[in-house]
């Protein structure tokens, strides 16, 4: 949580708080949808779902995705989950650090010079599947953690990874068309809607 706020604040540092509630507000409710909308089916140790997180964070920027993430899985949780609330400490740090390892790969493998929307594939391939390997890690690290190693909870983790493998392929093509589409919408270059880095170099 303290790398939302950080990455908040850095956001209402260079677009304003007015900026950061409504890019957020729309972040919430796309995770929101992510949750319970999307295809979601139960493997082993959790749940496989779209996420997302790499294209929140190349469309919105760092702060409103660290946001979304957090309160859209809350949402979810209020409205039709409320059996996982205890454990949404565990569940939106499973969302956010994964978020800061693309944030960190983002600032080395992207040049300044480079809009988010002139990516490369393989660098939002890298992003996607930095968001969603670190998905897989950080659930694997809390089932072992309160579970330990015993060869059921080992074969229930194994199963939900290899599940999520679909997710792994499947998802960076989407991040890519997402990216595609902000690509060819030259008119929303200058709105305030979307992170500046999306059409703009970095300043």
């Amino acid at each position: 949580m303290a790398y939302a706020a950080k990455a908040s604040l850095s956001t209402v540092k260079h677009d304003g708080v007015s900026q950061l509630a409504t890019r957020s507000l729309i972040t919430t409710f796309l995770v929101f949808c992510f949750f319970q909308v999307l295809p979601h089916y139960p493997v082993g140790v959790s749940e496989v779902h779209f996420i997302l997180g790499a294209t929140l964070f190349l469309i919105f920027g760092a702060g409103p995705a660290a946001i979304g993430l957090a309160m859209g899985l809350l949402m979810q949780g209020v409205l039709f989950a409320p059996a996982d609330l205890p454990q949404y400490g565990i569940n939106v740090t499973t969302l956010l650090v994964p978020l800061l390892l693309v944030d960190t790969i983002a600032r080395r493998l992207i040049p300044a010079k480079t809009a988010y929307k002139d990516v490369k594939y393989r660098q939002a391939l890298a992003l996607s599947t930095a968001y969603q390997g670190g998905v897989v890690a950080w659930v694997a690290f809390w089932a072992f953690y309160g579970q330990g190693f015993g060869a059921e909870n080992i074969a229930a983790v194994s199963s939900f990874s290899v599940a999520y493998m679909l997710v792994i392929v499947v998802e960076p093509l989407l991040d890519i068309a997402i990216l595609a589409v902000a690509k060819s919408l030259h008119q929303l270059k200058e709105s305030k809607l979307f992170h500046s880095r999306l059409y703009h170099s970095a300043v």
